[in-house]
């Protein structure tokens, strides 16, 4: 699969239909605007990043930055649509089965409900809801771990918010030998539980699905839209400008010699 690197990350260039037809097995990662940002000052969560089998493009603001740069990147593929499109790419595949984990209670178990009732099967075949700060409790984790073992899943889900969710599932991915395909999917279950309402097409398809949140949520999401993700319009300028020096100091310097 063809690679897009956009501020030392590497993304995968591929299509919707190329990654559902190449997602049997791994660990997948849908990499942000807030994701790149979280991933130059969190060294655990760049370390972790690499260890992900999948990156695909989860932001239309992604998109034009890697057009700017001038490697632009096919399609946009959230983990909010991944995860849908995921059920419908195998909503005749009776061989795959899905724990849902994260959201606050009763979230995840309305989102199966919800996603078995469109897809005509029990696709989903359990779900859970962690306690806050179930990743530092080893025993919660492990009860979580055995409950996923007990079900028949091969497919794990987790969405409770980055980098928490991507740095659960490499930590614990290896305690996890039936699961096939591990997905990160931040606000899906909550989407998906109808809790939460999506920003229309036309907006996502403008790059504003962040401004739609940050008004749908303004305290919970004002500092990382406004405050922690800021800094990544410089980025991309600075990144251009290199792309634009470099060229021109290694024609001064073959004409000088």
């Amino acid at each position: 699969m063809d690679k897009v690197t956009l501020l030392d990350v590497e993304i995968d260039n591929c299509s919707k239909e190329e990654l559902l037809c190449q997602l049997k097995q791994g660990v997948i990662f849908t990499p942000n605007v807030d994701h790149l940002m979280k991933l130059r000052r969190d060294p655990e969560f760049c370390e972790i990043y690499q260890k992900a089998d999948f990156k695909v493009c989860d932001s239309k603001i992604l998109m034009f930055a890697a057009r700017f740069l001038g490697t632009p990147i096919k399609a946009k593929i959230s983990g909010s649509d991944l995860f849908p499109w995921f059920c419908d790419h195998h909503r005749h595949n009776p061989a795959v089965r899905i724990f849902l984990l994260g959201g606050r209670s009763g979230i995840p178990e309305r989102a199966q409900l919800n996603i078995n009732r469109r897809i005509g099967r029990n696709i989903v075949v359990a779900a859970h809801s962690p306690s806050f700060g179930f990743e530092r409790d080893p025993q919660e984790c492990q009860a979580i771990i055995e409950m996923i073992r007990a079900s028949s899943a091969n497919v794990l889900v987790v969405g409770v918010g980055a980098p928490k969710q991507e740095k659960w599932i490499i930590q614990h991915r290896d305690q996890l030998p039936s699961i096939n395909i591990f997905m990160a999917v931040g606000a899906a279950l909550d989407f998906e539980a109808g809790c939460k309402p999506r920003a229309p097409q036309f907006v996502s398809e403008l790059g504003l699905e962040w401004l739609y949140r940050l008004l749908s949520e303004p305290k919970r999401l004002w500092r990382r839209y406004l405050v922690d993700d800021l800094p990544f319009l410089g980025l991309v300028l600075q990144a251009k400008l290199k792309q634009l020096i470099l060229p021109s100091k290694a024609a001064l310097r073959k004409h000088t010699w």
